[in-house]
């Protein structure tokens, strides 16, 4: 099977790192947390609520699922276009640190490489780890499931751009090309393709990921809304 230059990819930014030997902290393999042991993840959202001063839990639990969501895109579609071979992120063998701040700090067990294809990301990613993510956050407190995919395409197509920009200034043309074939073809996808309009380099979504919200929090450059709406939307921006 294929390999990929890690050290490479890391170069893109800090999202897309990987780590392959165990640092110090408190890292756990996020397998636990998604068979039902959420107390690492709780009080992941604990730690995002209380930096953010949010003022809904949800709002804290959006924000650290987007966080966690772009980590997981940007190792797998960094790897799967600047190498030939993706990381298999199985959730057993990868290790995460609630109580680091973003980008989230993760180290994989034994890496091996699997195809790097569009569907090996979307079997690594979102199957992997977003589904049992999204349904372990819901375990936490309430959440819209509208508003987590619209989360997990909105860390997608940023992926996507955050490679295309590398490509662009180091004389690589293909790395944006390959980025954009694949975030399109992942977007093609019954959970993906309702969360707003995607296309080369750019993406507006049609939720919000509730930001916004916080003091001194704006809208992301993909948001739904062109303003901040008034706190009497509540329902309209939840997804």
């Amino acid at each position: 099977m294929g390999s990929t230059d890690l050290a490479e990819v890391a170069s893109v930014g800090g999202f897309f790192a990987l780590r392959t030997t165990p640092p110090a902290g408190a890292h756990g393999a996020l397998a636990r947390v998604y068979e039902g042991g959420i107390a690492p993840l709780s009080a992941r959202v604990d730690k995002v609520a209380g930096r953010l001063r949010a003022p809904e839990r949800r709002v804290a639990a959006s924000v650290a699922q987007l966080g966690l969501a772009a980590r997981l895109w940007s190792i797998a579609l960094g790897c799967a276009v600047l190498g030939d071979g993706v990381p298999d992120l199985d959730p057993g063998r990868l290790h995460w640190d609630p109580d680091l701040t973003t980008p989230d700090d993760l180290w994989l067990a034994g890496p091996r490489f699997l195809p790097a294809t569009a569907a090996t990301v979307r079997e690594v990613v979102q199957y992997g780890h977003l589904v049992p993510l999204a349904r372990a956050l819901r375990r936490d407190g309430h959440v819209s499931p509208r508003l987590l995919w619209g989360n997990a395409a909105s860390a997608l197509a940023g992926a996507a751009r955050e490679l295309a920009a590398w490509g662009h200034r180091h004389g690589r043309p293909e790395v944006a090309a390959r980025a954009h074939t694949l975030a399109a073809e992942l977007f093609d996808h019954r959970d993906l393709r309702a969360t707003g309009d995607y296309g080369a380099g750019s993406f507006r979504r049609r939720s919000c990921c509730l930001h916004y919200r916080c003091p001194g929090g704006g809208l992301c450059g993909d948001c739904v809304f062109d303003r901040p709406p008034r706190r009497s939307s509540a329902g309209a921006d939840s997804g």
